[in-house]
């Protein structure tokens, strides 16, 4: 029985770390994914891991300088039918190394319905400074057919984000650094958070550009219930993608409020909650 309860905890060990890949093992295993850079496209040009295409992160937003929203269906789909992309591939997706973007295109596809997204566990810069194969051949790329596929279930809204402040088997984590979080300052016309929200910095997730290990994002989490559904939000979601993917490894049930701050804060019909003298 000791030995059998030994080899559950290392099977769920292991099936705890299945979204992240390291570099020393994808060199290896090329072939077996696509890989994505997120890099705007003139650092993509000018190198890039061998074989990957360049997704620049923008085409995630629908309009970035006005909020976060994530882009819409039709222009989604076909960013992704031109990339070759379905739902059935295996995918690696990399930024420069910060972490935050890999993290923003990771939620994007999870929440259009892909299911095999890893994210690449350092950034182009470690695998360059590693000698590993890098190329500025833009690979040639067949059409996909992908059709619109919608996750609801990892995207927050305005509305649902309103419902889970209110609903106590929800919780609203806000992934903006503490003094945004007490209102001392704000991207928003409003200073302050969300109400009833919990207050866990995007950057405790990372050190060094990577993950934290299972075991320290278990202890960042720990006073969160893995019984209750998670909604994430920072400025406009694309820091809180980190939280996300964070907490979508531990086996939480979460989702990504996409506009965030920037559109609750500035709606002075939505409470919230300051802790400064700041307004």
């Amino acid at each position: 029985m000791k030995v059998f309860f030994v080899i559950c905890i290392a099977f769920l060990s292991l099936s705890a770390e299945t979204l992240r890949i390291e570099a020393n093992v994808l060199v290896k295993k090329l072939s077996d994914y696509i890989i994505l850079d997120t890099r705007e496209a003139s650092d993509y040009q000018k190198g890039h891991i061998k074989g990957a295409l360049n997704f620049p992160i923008l085409l995630t937003y629908d309009n970035q300088t006005k909020n976060g929203k994530i882009s819409r269906p039709q222009k989604i789909e076909k960013v992704f039918r031109e990339l070759g992309l379905d739902i059935d591939k295996s995918i690696v997706v990399y930024d420069t190394g910060i972490f935050f973007d890999a993290a923003r295109l990771f939620w994007t596809l999870e929440v259009y319905g892909f299911k095999n997204v890893k994210i690449l566990n350092s950034g182009f810069k470690e695998w360059s400074e590693n000698s590993y194969p890098t190329s500025d051949v833009i690979p040639k790329v067949i059409k996909s057919n992908y059709i619109t596929t919608i996750n609801s279930n990892r995207l927050a809204t305005k509305f649902t984000t309103q419902i889970a402040t209110k609903t106590p088997n929800k919780i609203v984590i806000d992934a903006r650094a503490y003094p945004a979080y007490r209102g001392e300052q704000s991207t928003a016309k409003r200073f302050g958070h969300i109400p009833s929200a919990q207050n866990i910095p995007a950057t405790h997730n990372i050190n060094d550009n990577k993950l934290q290990s299972i075991d320290k994002l278990k202890d960042i989490y720990k006073s969160v219930d893995k019984n209750k559904k998670i909604v994430l939000y920072c400025a406009i979601g694309r820091i809180s993608s980190t939280n996300y993917f964070a907490l979508r490894e531990l086996g939480y049930d979460v989702a990504n409020y996409d506009a965030s701050w920037k559109e609750w804060g500035n709606d002075f019909s939505l409470p919230i909650t300051n802790p400064s003298s700041k307004k």
